[in-house]
């Protein structure tokens, strides 16, 4: 049997991370391409290191995008990201684009036409998964270790904190009784600073980050509150590290809280399931926790390349569901289109609303006016505990 007391763990990074930056960049060039064709496809990876940047992949969509286009892009991300140092600077970094058409083979297997729907863009296997231990139904590690970064972010941004700089990390762990969290016993937060600040400094720049984010009388003990730990963290970023697209996936989830298929998301359009099925997936996860069906769920979902329909629907709700799981599967079936255009369609994904998912977590976000988030809506839930009434 599990313990219902423990420790959990769950850790975040900042948008200026190099592998969000990373991130970034790949799904700005996915945002570029769909503002201008909704159907395009894109596949695009990037590479980051002391002032250089790298972007490969394979695209088909209009041709007035071109690599000079995608270059201003890029540096435009690194820009709005806030890099102007001298080993990494949005205007001064090298930027390489090695990004061409897409493969007919793969383009056979997944364009739709005559009798045969669109198929998926890749195997794979797919989660999505919700709980109530925050008002977002997220895990509550990973919630708060992106809403500490999120919180460092926009004091950077505003101006108010002007000696921190882009890169950080932070990491949450979080005491559970009863199987609920309950309190911080350990809080870990490292931030990118410049050199005219101390290690003490920076430590009472953060700490108010984290005492608002958490809950009252959550905030860890002293001696287990690190900011800084090796105790200096001026050189950062890709000056300090090299980043690649898709290299925080389980930042990007659910913070270690639920299983993960093993697919990124940044720097692919939504004919990839990799992306649009695990944002399904979370869109029925949620709206089951949502409609009182269970406290937690978990789903999964797979897929065959070329193939529309998914190979299998999975669901766990943990032992606190209120209906049969075999049931509840079979209303989730029916109440989405879980093919690849079903997806699509029902989420409106072709469109420029991705730049925004690659920071600070895919899930657990407001929807936003213009389509972004779509899939956090729980506007299936009253249809899903009718079905199941």
């Amino acid at each position: 049997m599990t313990s219902s007391s423990y420790l959990f763990t769950s850790e975040s990074v900042s948008e200026g991370h190099p592998d969000k930056v990373c991130d970034r960049i790949s799904d700005a060039i996915v945002d570029t391409f769909l503002a201008r064709e909704p159907e395009a496809r894109v596949a695009c990876e990037t590479m980051v290191t002391t002032n250089r940047i790298v972007l490969a992949g394979e695209v088909r969509g209009p041709e007035s995008i071109t690599h000079d286009m995608m270059e201003d892009v890029a540096r435009e991300a690194v820009h709005q990201i806030g890099y102007e140092q001298d080993g990494f600077h949005w205007a001064r970094a090298h930027v390489e684009v090695h990004v061409h058409s897409q493969s007919g083979d793969i383009a056979m297997g997944v364009d739709g036409g005559g009798n045969k729907d669109e198929g998926a863009g890749d195997q794979g296997i797919m989660f999505g998964y919700a709980c109530r231990e925050t008002d977002v139904l997220m895990p509550a590690a990973i919630h708060y270790s992106h809403a500490i970064l999120r919180s460092l972010a926009d004091a950077r941004h505003s101006g108010a904190e002007p000696g921190l700089l882009p890169d950080s990390k932070s990491q949450v762990t979080l005491r559970y009784e009863s199987g609920q969290p309950v309190a911080a016993t350990s809080v870990v937060v490292s931030s990118q600073h410049s050199a005219t600040l101390s290690q003490d400094e920076v430590r009472e720049i953060v700490r108010p980050h984290v005492v608002n984010v958490l809950p009252d009388g959550w905030m860890c003990p002293e001696e287990e509150f690190y900011v800084n730990p090796t105790g200096r963290f001026v050189i950062g970023g890709p000056d300090g590290d090299a980043g690649l697209t898709g290299r925080k996936i389980i930042v990007d989830t659910y913070g270690g809280s639920a299983p993960h298929g093993g697919g990124a998301f940044s720097g692919k359009d939504p004919s990839k399931v990799d992306r649009s099925a695990a944002y399904a997936a979370r869109y029925l996860a949620k709206n089951t926790v949502s409609a009182g069906l269970a406290e937690r769920c978990t789903i999964q979902l797979s897929y065959a390349i070329g193939v529309a329909k998914p190979l299998s629907l999975f669901v766990d709700t943990h032992g606190t569901g209120e209906v049969d799981e075999t049931k509840l599967a079979t209303a989730l079936g029916e109440a989405m289109d879980l093919t690849p255009r079903g997806i699509r369609q029902h989420l409106k994904l072709n469109k420029p609303i991705y730049a925004r998912t690659s920071a600070y977590g895919h899930f657990g976000r407001e929807p936003d006016p213009d389509g972004g988030f779509s899939w956090e809506r729980t506007d299936l839930a009253e249809a899903l505990k009718r079905a199941l009434a």
